[in-house]
């Protein structure tokens, strides 16, 4: 057989291109975790405490409580 740059297109894949898949499927597993944590803190839900600081501090920005 010639080694023609077509025939090389055939070819499979070497490790260099195996190592870049792995690669890529590691890093989409990541990113799936990491959007999955993501919406596990966006639904929790917000600490009365802090809810209480945030009133506070809406009142004083409009006049409503002076303490």
């Amino acid at each position: 057989m010639i080694d023609t740059p077509e025939s090389s297109r055939r070819s499979p894949p070497d490790k260099a291109e195996a190592g870049l898949e792995e690669a890529r499927l590691r890093q989409q597993a990541i990113g799936v975790k990491l959007r999955h944590m993501f919406d596990q803190v966006v639904n929790e839900p917000v600490p009365d405490e802090f809810l209480d600081i945030l009133r506070r501090a809406d009142d004083r920005s409009s006049g409503g409580d002076k303490t």
